[in-house]
């Protein structure tokens, strides 16, 4: 099947670099999201990113007004009838996106693949939401998009072998790295990933040390390139207490209880970059 146009559902930081890497490798894009402003913030990222590309010399000019005349812009979920592919990548919330896919099943074209960028919640759940249980699969992408090379490709109980191959191959069409991992909570980045983020956390909570010494023991004892902390503001709080949660409900063990900070800077408004203040302020 060849995906000349893919469609993407939700314009913030992770949709918005989908439709970048797409739009950046020769795809048409119809991003999608509910409100002008969250579309507009969403090409303006891109515009900024490809910018910055551009002065890294990495592309030229021309080059980004090529990739940026391919996302069109849509408010009205009815626009995915012409798209050949669905990434969605709305906020991290089960309700939601069930309700997406129940309404994309009837929107899209017969065959068509609708994929879920959730960092956590089952596939299985969300496939049966539809009529195309074999068309559903997770096709989750690391932030910041453009840079990043993994894409864990995860298969609910129903879908087919045809669609992990195609979700597999547009993968490395993106220039992206697939990753099969099973259905469970978390998958396995966010099942690896969140728990130590949630420990820095609780180490913070319970005065073992400030943020940012924390985030340095992390960086120059563990060679790794950001700070736990620093990397749960780029994350967006908010996304890292929705993941611990269903961790820890869907396992059912108390390790991967959400640090009772992590809640009490959600409630605050705190999270992170996007909101101007996390553990840091920006």
């Amino acid at each position: 099947m060849d995906i000349k146009t893919l469609g993407v559902i939700g314009a913030g930081q992770m949709g918005s670099g989908i439709a970048q890497v797409a739009a950046g490798n020769g795809i048409s894009v119809i991003m999608n999201d509910i409100k002008e402003e969250f579309v507009q913030r969403g090409f303006s990222a891109v515009d900024g990113s490809l910018s910055r590309m551009v002065k890294k010399q990495s592309i030229s000019e021309d080059e980004k007004k090529a990739v940026l005349s391919r996302i069109k812009s849509s408010l009205s979920l009815k626009d995915m009838a012409g798209a050949d592919f669905i990434v969605e990548a709305a906020t991290e919330n089960e309700s939601l996106k069930l309700k997406i896919f129940q309404d994309l099943d009837s929107i899209c074209k017969q065959g068509v693949i609708l994929s879920s960028n959730t960092s956590s919640l089952s596939i299985t759940k969300i496939a049966a939401a539809t009529k195309r249980p074999d068309k559903v699969i997770g096709m989750h992408f690391m932030n910041p998009v453009p840079l990043m090379k993994l894409v864990e490709i995860i298969r609910g109980l129903a879908t087919s072998e045809q669609t992990f191959e195609l979700t597999r191959d547009l993968s490395l069409k993106l220039g992206k790295t697939p990753v099969p991992a099973n259905d469970f909570p978390g998958f396995i980045s966010n099942r690896i990933l969140m728990p130590m983020l949630n420990e820095a956390i609780y180490a913070l909570f319970e005065g073992v040390g400030a943020p940012e010494d924390i985030d340095q023991v992390m960086k120059l004892g563990m060679n790794h390139p950001m700070g736990p902390l620093a990397l749960a503001d780029l994350i967006g709080l908010d996304t890292c207490l929705a993941v611990m949660k269903v961790l820890h409900s869907g396992l059912g063990d108390p390790k991967y209880r959400p640090c009772p900070l992590l809640i009490k800077y959600m409630d605050a408004g705190w999270l992170g970059r996007k909101s101007g203040r996390g553990f840091y302020k920006y």
